[in-house]
């Protein structure tokens, strides 16, 4: 039986400063394919062409004989991978307009069970979700056909169609986008030769030479991302790579995240002790340059030197992110994971500063980077439920108070640190089966 793989990404990167006029060949391109991504979204991103996105041929013939990719110039490489770039993008958006609706009328109280019936049907049912949106006669196959003429017939279907028109219309979004920071590159446009990478720009039968930081050599297709400020570019290589499994991984561990330290456990013991120190510095400069940069822009002469030392800061940062999460899954040695899942991002207080270090926390980053690495070594990582979990006392389960990161409870007099609480607290609704599904 082969091996089970993940995909993961590697990052290479440019040896030495890309010339000024090599980067605006490159980023060239990175604009041409926002110019393609937005005619995409723009044409083909309503109602009226839903029919045309699957599987997408239509649009790729359609925007070849449109002209646009000679008006741009584009090589073909670059021009259909941004045509279906967009495409994915259009199909990605019509799901997330599904659940959401399908969402809302699952709430609704005004519908009865045999009206959600049917507009669960629609939802769930392409065709048929096509021609309600277009008021078009539902046709599908045979036997689906008669599945829908019998829920149909057991309620007001016109009724339904028009609530079912006004909550997409309502929730629809016709996606753009003002970035251009990077392209995705096939096969067919770059050659790994000479200790670097030749990619392909414009002009016929010219490459762009960039040096390499590595020797490494990869067959797929990359992501280019560009960093004009700092004369520089990232690769982004996806990899496929067997899944190692461990016989002594089999510990359940219970984890609570902190934007001081990264993460403690059941157990009381703690990783990433120095995240808050790597983050305050990080917050504190950026302060500092934004008073800086506010007070002296008429005489400011660029942004090269803060945006590498920016990306110094992050790189740092997420170094030691990474070493720490090894350094947990080699110790904790879990089988599975539990955590709390993290809630959305909460509107400012009134502390500057509090506010500038919540926004710069790295609790996304840390928690894709913890997701990823559980994969690769065969972890499972669980949410559980996350309603009062810090004030509740892991011994007996009574509310209780923290003062300077210590939780005291009233009742039972138990006392811990406030995050080890929470931690046992995660790992006990974890067993208890209080997960979200």
């Amino acid at each position: 039986m082969p091996p089970v793989m993940v995909c993961k990404t590697i990052h290479q990167y440019s040896k030495e400063a890309v010339s000024a006029a090599d980067m605006e060949k490159l980023r060239e391109i990175a604009e041409d394919y926002r110019t393609v991504k937005n005619y995409v979204y723009e044409r083909y991103g309503g109602i009226a062409s839903l029919s045309k996105i699957y599987p997408g041929y239509t649009v790729q013939n359609e925007m070849t004989a449109g002209g646009l990719r000679q008006e741009l110039g584009l090589p073909s490489v670059y021009f259909y991978l941004a045509v279906f770039d967009a495409l994915g993008d259009i199909k990605s958006q019509w799901s997330r307009t599904k659940t959401k609706v399908l969402k809302l009328t699952g709430k609704n109280e005004s519908l009865n069970p045999e009206e959600k019936h049917y507009l669960r049907f629609l939802l769930k049912t392409g065709n048929a979700f096509d021609a309600v949106l277009n008021q078009k006669q539902v046709m599908l196959p045979a036997e689906i056909q008669k599945r829908h003429n019998e829920l149909a017939g057991r309620v007001d279907a016109g009724k339904l169609h028009r609530y079912l028109r006004r909550q997409v219309r309502k929730y629809h979004v016709r996606q753009h986008t003002d970035l251009a920071a990077g392209f995705p590159i096939s096969e067919r446009a770059y050659r790994y030769a000479d200790h670097g990478i030749y990619i392909s720009t414009k002009q016929s039968r010219k490459r762009v030479f960039v040096a390499l930081t590595d020797n490494n050599r990869y067959a797929s297709q990359l992501y280019i991302k560009l960093y004009p400020e700092e004369c520089k570019i990232e690769i982004m290589v996806p990899v496929n790579v067997a899944v190692r499994t461990h016989a002594d991984y089999t510990n359940q561990v219970g984890v609570a995240m902190g934007m001081f330290v990264m993460l403690t456990t059941d157990r009381g013991n703690r990783y990433g002790e120095e995240l808050g120190a790597y983050q305050s510095a990080y917050a504190e400069w950026m302060r500092q340059q934004t008073v800086s940069y506010s007070r002296n822009r008429a005489d400011n002469p660029g942004r090269k030197k803060y945006y590498t030392k920016k990306r110094r800061y992050v790189e740092q940062m997420h170094s030691y992110i990474n070493r720490e999460l090894n350094r947990f899954l080699r110790e904790e040695k879990p089988q599975i994971i539990y955590m709390v899942k993290l809630p959305a991002a909460q509107p400012g207080g009134f502390n500057r500063e509090i506010n500038n270090s919540v926004t710069l926390w790295q609790r996304g980053y840390i928690r894709e980077r913890l997701t990823q690495k559980s994969r690769e070594q065969s972890v499972e990582i669980v949410e559980v439920l996350g309603k009062n979990i810090s004030r509740e006392c892991s011994r007996c389960g009574a509310p209780g108070r923290k003062k300077d990161g210590v939780f005291v409870c009233g009742s039972c007099g138990y006392t811990a640190v406030e995050k080890t609480n929470t931690a046992e607290n995660v790992l006990k609704r974890g067993r208890e089966g209080k997960i979200i599904r």
